[in-house]
């Protein structure tokens, strides 16, 4: 769960900035875009045979 604490002088901007950065480094909206629709079997083996095609050659 991705949780900011805001400062006391801080603005309401920089804290929604910093809680912004860690959604995406978290990865919750490519899941939520990834869940949002059905997956065939299909294109859920195409998925991960592309993410271990990556993971690789990293």
């Amino acid at each position: 769960m991705t949780q900011v604490v805001v400062g006391q002088n801080e603005h309401i901007e920089s804290a929604l900035r910093r809680f912004k950065r860690q959604v995406s480094k978290a990865g919750i909206f490519a899941d939520i875009k990834r869940r949002r629709h059905f997956e065939t079997p299909i294109e859920k083996r195409k998925r991960k045979a592309v993410a271990r095609r990556k993971k690789r050659f990293r």
